[in-house]
């Protein structure tokens, strides 16, 4: 799944950039929502194996659960937001850049986990996510400069969209995480439900910043096999987010992209002309060292401390 982060972030940069007609990113986000929503259906009629078993779980779970629907739009509302601003960002940032600054999720994802979750980190951990945000803050001290872009951008805007994607990232996974824990409900139940919420969320989100572009040029307007690509990628992306939540640690899976952005530096050298700086590959590197670092196995104290009280017994025989 390295790769298809890496994948997305550079495709997505290059539709933003080299497609002449330039599509609307709200309802590239909201074929994405309908395209997952479909893969759950799809996988949760495997699950169940039978055609009639599905509608029974759909009607007691979906149709029948208004409240369990309204407890997963405020992911979906978040998840939305942060989609665009992933667009908005990748219009003005380098993909490298945004690769690494993105990172910034995995400080504000842990800082979630400790107030909605009640979890603790350990020292080493605390120290991995300090370490992360002074690598991102060498990345941006000097950011790396594209002689293969031509178009304008706005730094600062893209910042500002990272800045709040990340919020939304780790508060979203977080939540969801809690959601899917706190029942025995099926993943691709959840997944329905918040989808469902989420082409809702979408549909508004077009209406309200593109609606009358929309309707004059076409909900499909500017689009082409790379934009589809990037929608695909984008499906498999968010599917693959929710197994991740489901039976692993939040946190770690934002852990898992150091080789997602030694990928999107390479792609971006060799696509955009990205000129690597000092500052720009020494905040890399600490931000895949703290990658390591929370990655390590916690110390098993119940194994150590038996080890201990033996040796302090031999000691004491010794001394005697």
């Amino acid at each position: 799944m390295t790769l298809v982060a890496a994948t997305y972030t550079v495709a997505l940069r290059y539709t933003r950039i080299a497609e002449k007609e330039l599509y609307f990113a709200t309802t590239a986000v909201c074929i994405t929502e309908v395209i997952k929503l479909f893969l759950s259906v799809g996988i949760l009629a495997k699950e169940t194996g039978s055609l009639g078993r599905l509608m029974t779980s759909l009607r007691e779970n979906v149709l029948g659960s208004p409240k369990e629907l309204l407890k997963l739009s405020v992911p979906s509302v978040v998840y939305a937001v942060q989609n665009n601003m992933a667009f908005l960002a990748l219009s003005n940032l380098d993909a490298a850049v945004y690769q690494v600054t993105y990172q910034l999720k995995i400080p504000c994802t842990a800082l979630c986990t400790v107030l909605m979750l009640n979890r603790s980190l350990s020292k080493l951990q605390w120290f991995s996510v300090f370490m992360l945000c002074g690598g991102v803050t060498l990345v941006q001290w000097k950011p790396a400069q594209v002689t293969k872009v031509q178009m304008e951008q706005n730094p600062w805007l893209g910042f500002g969209a990272i800045a709040i994607a990340v919020l939304c990232s780790g508060f979203a996974g977080v939540y969801f995480e809690k959601v899917l824990k706190s029942s025995d409900t099926s993943l691709w139940v959840r997944n329905i439900q918040m989808y469902l919420s989420g082409i809702v969320v979408t549909l508004v989100g077009v209406y309200m910043s593109e609606g009358a572009q929309v309707l004059e040029r076409g909900f499909f307007y500017g689009y082409t096999y790379y934009v589809g690509f990037v929608i695909l990628l984008a499906s498999v992306g968010g599917l693959y987010t929710s197994v991740v939540v489901k039976y692993t640690d939040n946190i770690m899976k934002g852990f898992s992209a150091a080789a997602a952005i030694v990928l999107s530096t390479v792609a971006s050298v060799v696509l955009f002309g990205l000129q690597i700086t000092v500052s720009f590959a020494l905040g890399a590197l600490l931000v895949c060292i703290s990658i390591y670092l929370y990655g390590l196995p916690r110390q098993d104290t119940t194994k150590i401390q038996p080890l201990l009280d033996t040796v302090s017994s031999k000691e004491k025989l010794i001394q005697m």
